[in-house]
């Protein structure tokens, strides 16, 4: 009744339905040398630097819970030489456009909870002195941290 084979053209095959040409691979040439320098990954990229600010956050927290409960928080002075203390490690380890932020968090926990015990923030004489104090103890340490970066990248070999 019906014929065995179908009486049309066949499907095109599946592909481009241009033909290919083969690729040409490119050898690197031997005496000519390359004017791009090779590409390095920065060693400055690392966790430390990522999580410097949460962790100084962290840690101002921990360190005010540690004055509240042994009675630091009477002692103003030695709390913000603690917190100085604190913002220049963190200063030292973070990114430096993250440096005024750490300076700031410590700031905040230490003039809530040391200054006026109520996590009450304000801006009286005493207020921006520490808050001045606490901005060069982050100058300072990023200053550090800029100055170790440029005396390793000096003393690499190239």
């Amino acid at each position: 009744m019906f014929p065995v084979t179908a009486p049309h053209r066949p499907a095109p095959p599946l592909g481009p339905s241009r033909p290919t040409r083969p690729r040409i691979t490119r050898f690197p040439q031997v005496g000519r040398r390359s004017t791009r320098p090779p590409h390095r990954v920065p060693t400055d990229r690392t966790l430390a630097r990522d999580l410097a600010l949460p962790l100084g956050a962290v840690g101002a927290a921990l360190l005010v819970t540690a004055l509240m409960l042994t009675g630091g928080t009477a002692h103003a002075p030695a709390a913000l030489a603690l917190f100085a203390l604190l913002t220049v490690a963190v200063a030292l380890r973070a990114r430096p456009a993250l440096v005024p932020v750490a300076a700031l968090v410590s700031w905040m926990f230490y003039d809530g909870f040391v200054l006026h015990q109520r996590s009450e923030l304000a801006f009286h004489a005493p207020d921006r002195t520490s808050l001045l104090v606490l901005l060069l103890a982050g100058v300072v340490g990023a200053g550090c941290a800029a100055a170790v970066r440029a005396v390793r990248r000096f003393r690499l070999p190239r």
